[in-house]
């Protein structure tokens, strides 16, 4: 089926987003969220845009929006917490265009994978997320605990958010129970201007295996030596 340009109910107004419905009811949903507003994030960012055709790769009903204030979206820029009501609005649309899903997941990339993880935490019908250079460097992310199974990337050249943040909060989640988290380094910046293909094959890799519900195989070491931690980046 066709990529279609929506108009869905945000909090603070009309939000504008693009929309692949799967061509199998009981396929997965997923909602995707573009990095900070105010510093460029738009939902055709290129990492949010791979992302997008992923899910629509594997025949996945999939939503990516502008947020508020954004392309032709209403409303202004709200600290995050307009944000996560949106968010959480459009996860109820996409329940709702989908509700036989067998799985709904969200995902997103910096400011992004902050509001995704909140929405995480509210939400128990999601079963899978994708997080993306989560901003554990200046964020709080003390209030996430997982029930749901996920993905953190993060490139270890980021030159916005330090990788060893965002390991530091990986590690918290996967000492948690019944934690399913896998944690993929690769050699890239924050943007992964470079390494968008091998980006795209990583997350390809992580939702076939999800969604076939094949033996899951980790993509790279969950946990690892740090002094060796070169050896098991993905280049």
């Amino acid at each position: 089926m066709a990529i279609k340009d929506v108009m869905l109910n945000g909090a603070g107004g009309r939000i504008e987003g693009k929309l692949h419905m799967s061509s199998d009811p009981s396929a997965p949903a997923a909602l995707i969220l573009h990095p900070h507003p105010l510093h460029g994030g738009t939902m055709n960012n290129k990492v949010v845009y791979r992302l997008f055709h992923c899910f629509v790769k594997n025949d996945c009903t999939v939503l990516r929006y502008n947020s508020r204030g954004v392309g032709k979206s209403q409303g202004k820029y709200d600290s995050g917490v307009g944000e996560r009501v949106d968010a959480s609005l459009l996860l109820d649309d996409l329940v709702a265009l989908a509700p036989e899903a067998q799985n709904y997941w969200i995902c997103g990339f910096s400011f992004g994978a902050w509001i995704a993880m909140e929405i995480v935490m509210r939400r128990p019908e999601i079963g899978n997320f994708i997080a993306i250079a989560p901003p554990a460097h200046n964020h709080d992310f003390s209030f996430f605990s997982c029930h749901a199974e996920g993905l953190i990337i993060q490139g270890t050249e980021d030159q916005i958010v330090p990788e060893e943040k965002v390991y530091d909060l990986y590690e918290k989640i996967s000492k948690q129970h019944d934690s399913h988290i896998e944690y993929v380094p690769m050699k890239a910046d924050h943007f992964f201007l470079d390494q968008i293909d091998q980006l795209g094959e990583v997350v390809d890799s992580y939702i076939a295996t999800q969604v076939s519900h094949g033996a899951v195989q980790p993509i790279a070491r969950n946990r690892r030596d740090r002094k060796r931690r070169v050896k098991e980046i993905i280049e």
